[in-house]
């Protein structure tokens, strides 16, 4: 699907929790982060970090950077694509995230091991165009200001190179959307409680509902100066993967 320009006077894009209690939510939950998920999405939550992969369209040698990384699933899954000679930088707010990223490593010669940092999505500490690709994986519905971040992210790709943002998104149509409200509303929250947090795992449901959807999505990418702004579902339409390109001309 393409996208078409956002309209004047339209929403602007939700907001989030404040940025200390984000990053104090992950780090308490970071222990349980991948386990989570997995039940979650019984697995395949794997499967949308390599197709998030895929549409980055990098090879080996490029420089790929993955944004609010997490536990680094998708950066390794960049990090794949871009051996031998390439490199994969993953940056998040939560440094316990990072540790476990790191922990993942597998020294193996023939692929990439990427590198991890504490950083800022919405203040890049990376020069312009020094990327072949940016994604985000997840983390996209957690920034304080989601067309900064998306801002950032174009600003330190090379013109030609891609942006991609994997994310959850709310269906509109019955019987898809009864189910993931009454999974949002009394599973996700029971399984938080078992995982000994029930506040993070209230704030999944209110993060996705309070995102846009995909089409408004695309239309901030668009606004944000990308180009080639398409999107496809997955999923029945729970999951929507969203590429873009940095526009060739200068900026």
């Amino acid at each position: 699907m393409t996208a078409t320009p956002p309209q004047p006077g339209g929403p602007e894009a939700p907001g989030t929790l404040a940025e200390p209690q984000v990053r104090a939510m992950f780090d308490r939950i970071s222990g349980v982060y991948d386990r989570m998920n997995g039940v979650m999405t019984a697995g395949l939550d794997r499967r949308w970090r390599e197709r998030a992969a895929d549409l980055a369209a990098v090879g080996a040698g490029a420089r790929v950077l993955d944004v609010a990384t997490g536990t680094g699933d998708l950066a390794y899954a960049l990090a794949r694509r871009v051996s031998p000679g390439g490199e994969v930088v993953g940056i998040d707010f939560s440094e316990p995230m990072l540790e476990l990223a790191r922990g993942k490593a597998v020294d193996r010669d023939d692929v990439v091991v990427p590198r991890f940092q504490s950083a800022n999505a919405l203040a890049l500490p990376f020069g312009d165009d020094g990327f072949q690709a940016a994604t985000v994986g997840f983390g996209a519905r957690n920034f304080s200001d989601l067309e900064a971040g998306l801002r950032e992210m174009a600003r330190v790709v090379t013109p030609g190179g891609r942006v991609v943002v994997l994310e959850i998104t709310t269906p509109t149509r019955p019987p898809l959307s009864t189910m993931l409200g009454a999974w949002f509303d009394r599973v996700v929250p029971a399984l938080g409680r078992l995982a000994g947090d029930s506040d993070a795992y209230r704030y999944l449901p209110s993060s996705v509902r309070r995102f846009p959807d995909p089409e408004r999505l695309a239309a901030i990418m668009t606004a944000c100066g990308l180009v080639e702004v398409s999107y496809r579902l997955t999923a029945g339409g729970i999951i929507a993967l969203h590429s873009a390109s940095v526009p060739e001309q200068d900026r």
